[in-house]
């Protein structure tokens, strides 16, 4: 496949969110150990596709990271590797994006075509509300949930409400010391 997989990964709650009702992210446990193992996912990747929530959230504090006297090396090495990625964030409401990042307007699934001519390797999207546009058109290949040891409540969920189910086949599971664990799907 051109351009390589279409990877949907986020931290998510034990009842499904990535996020609380009011938006919250701390209620996950990103320890060093985590931390690092996002850095080598996110290294594999040719590029991002951000949603304008997410990529404002990003951007409001890696590009700074350095700047941060609290910052771990971990971290640095995180800020490092997200400002040399290539970004496409699609939104109707952002009139610019910054560094290394590109705006996009449009369908999704012409977007992603065209993200996968122009990058080697695999893509991932991130922010649950654009991703439902990907899962609702059949478009991700893979699901891959980080799922804390937490029950939010409510908030925003990771998957979108369906019209029909999306059968998934097992590929890896990894517990962290945290308690955290990865869940890793392919489509079937």
């Amino acid at each position: 496949m051109p351009g390589g997989k279409l990877i949907y990964l986020l931290n998510v709650s034990l009842d499904g969110y990535v996020e609380t009702s009011d938006h919250s992210l701390a209620w996950g446990k990103v320890d060093d150990e985590l931390h690092r193992w996002f850095n080598d996912r996110t290294r594999e990747l040719g590029a991002s596709i951000y949603g304008r929530g997410l990529y404002e959230v990003m951007n409001a504090y890696w590009p700074t990271a350095e700047s941060d006297p609290s910052a771990t090396k971990t971290q640095l090495e995180f800020a490092r590797i997200w400002a040399s990625m290539p970004k496409i964030v699609m939104s109707r409401s952002l009139a610019a994006v910054e560094g290394n990042s590109r705006l996009e307007r449009g369908d999704v699934e012409e977007v992603l075509a065209r993200v996968r001519k122009e990058f080697s390797g695999d893509i991932d999207v991130g922010g649950a509300t654009l991703a439902a546009s990907f899962i609702k058109r059949g478009l991700v290949d893979e699901y891959r949930l980080v799922m804390h040891p937490v029950i939010l409540g409510g908030g925003t969920p990771f998957f979108p409400r369906l019209d029909r189910q999306i059968g998934l086949r097992l590929l890896e599971t990894h517990r962290f010391e945290s308690g955290v664990t990865y869940l890793r799907f392919a489509s079937a």
